[in-house]
């Protein structure tokens, strides 16, 4: 028996930790198997990193090699294991004793032994609960890994948005400042001729050493971006991560998402892993109940004498539920479940403030993109007319400028609120719990 009992025992197997490697320089040395991914919209998705990633391979690649999403997975494995631990029954115990006095040496006398098997009957009352619990905590670990999932796939998408968007405004700036440049010159030209005093050169110096500062401050930002979303990614920091323009983003579908609204505690990972966190909580709460019963124990004792008698017995140890009954135990349990009870309602509650406040935003940004088109509307061929007129010495230069500076602020703008647009956009999608694509909410992940 004992040859048996180590025989399925657990071997010791060292795992060293060893020199760290370096992380990947890039994604092409990532292997992704886009049909494991948890977002049917990923998995259906080409990964082709050699034309530059987009929107909806930079969230893959997220997904895959993001290295807190690795100790995320490893988490599931301990709540696996700790429910596997939960699921197995309590082992027997086997008590052995000897007499070591010389009684043998006496005429007649024999050296006494006894043996007993026990078991606690009690733990199998509050067994069912326990295991019920592991089983629903793995189910709440599992949900949470892919929130985090949805989450370090909406922080990739935010990242790329803000990365293509930056890169346009820095177009438009670095257009600006070519017209500032250009006219700060010419009036610093005309203030050594003396046709202008510096007051009237100061401005245009002004604006060029501002627009300058808006450059600089735009380029921090956008390396910083490229910094964060490589670690986001699990490359090296010093890669150079190529992107694909990301298309003009469109309004998120209003009814779609008002509708959405209904399902939410159903879809949104984060809130069903509360269901099954509280549901874990109320086995708990059921076996503190049933903890409070008196425990069991049996065993049954064979022994002998030295007078060489032998004997059997049946031994029973009852616990008297008199003083503490485990009502610590119930009322830490009770007080638990009520507060997941809370805190399940305070989340979807805040959720739906949150979606809510986000299609305001919506409203107010959709207003304010139609003024911005009509504006354009009006500027471009306004600027047009000025070019010919500007070739033509009809206009005066500076007049010609500020037209020219007007439209690049005004498409500046633009595109500084079709970035928030398509931020709006993805944490609408991430807050409705609908997969990270770039298409509309009509079509809401179940």
């Amino acid at each position: 028996m004992c040859c048996l009992a180590v025989a399925g025992c657990a071997t010791y197997r060292p795992l060293p930790l060893g020199p760290v490697p370096e992380l990947p320089g890039c994604p092409a040395q990532i292997q992704v198997d886009t049909r494991s991914l948890p977002f049917p919209v990923l998995a259906a998705h080409p990964f082709d990193p050699h034309d530059g990633l987009d929107e909806i391979e930079v969230a893959t690649l997220a997904v895959v090699n993001n290295p807190d999403l690795k100790l995320a997975r490893d988490d599931l494995a301990v709540s696996r294991a700790q429910a596997f631990a939960a699921g197995l029954l309590p082992d027997p115990q086997l008590a052995l004793a000897g007499d070591v006095s010389n009684s043998d040496a006496s005429p007649g006398g024999t050296r006494a032994f006894s043996f007993g098997l026990n078991y606690d009957v009690g733990a199998l009352i509050s067994h069912a609960a326990g295991r019920r619990a592991a089983q629903a905590d793995v189910r709440k670990t599992d949900l949470a890994l892919l929130w985090q999932e949805w989450q370090v796939a909406s922080q990739a998408r935010l990242a790329f948005v803000r990365l293509t968007h930056g890169r346009r405004l820095l177009a438009v700036l670095d257009a600006n400042r070519a017209l500032f440049a250009d006219r700060a010159t010419r009036t610093e030209q005309a203030q050594q001729r003396g046709l202008l005093t510096s007051d009237a050169a100061l401005p245009n110096l002004t604006a060029l050493q501002d627009i300058d500062k808006q450059i600089h401050d735009l380029q921090r930002q956008l390396s910083q971006t490229a910094h964060d979303l490589n670690t986001l990614l699990g490359l090296d920091a010093r890669f150079d991560l190529r992107l694909q323009d990301g298309t003009p983003p469109a309004f998120a579908d209003e009814g779609a998402a008002d509708s959405a609204l209904t399902d939410l505690h159903r879809r949104r990972p984060d809130l069903r892993a509360l269901v099954a966190g509280y549901t874990a909580q109320d086995q708990r709460y059921r076996a503190a109940l049933l903890a409070q019963f008196p425990s069991l124990n049996v065993g049954l004792t064979r022994s002998r004498d030295n007078s060489n008698v032998y004997s059997n017995s049946l031994g029973i140890t009852l616990s008297l539920p008199l003083l503490n009954r485990n009502r610590g135990n119930i009322a830490i349990e009770q007080a638990t479940r009520q507060k997941l009870h809370d805190e399940y309602q305070v989340r979807v509650q805040a959720a739906r403030n949150e979606i809510r406040a986000v299609l305001d935003q919506q409203r107010l940004d959709r207003a304010q993109l139609e003024r911005i088109d009509t504006a354009l509307a009006r500027l471009e061929p306004a600027i047009q007319r000025s070019d010919l007129a500007a070739r033509a010495g009809l206009i005066d230069a500076l007049a010609y400028t500020n037209a020219r500076a007007a439209l690049l602020a005004k498409q500046a703008e633009r595109i500084t609120l079709q970035q928030q647009i398509a931020e709006q956009r993805v944490a609408l999608q991430t807050l409705l719990g609908i997969a990270p694509d770039a298409s509309s909410t009509e079509h809401p992940q179940p």
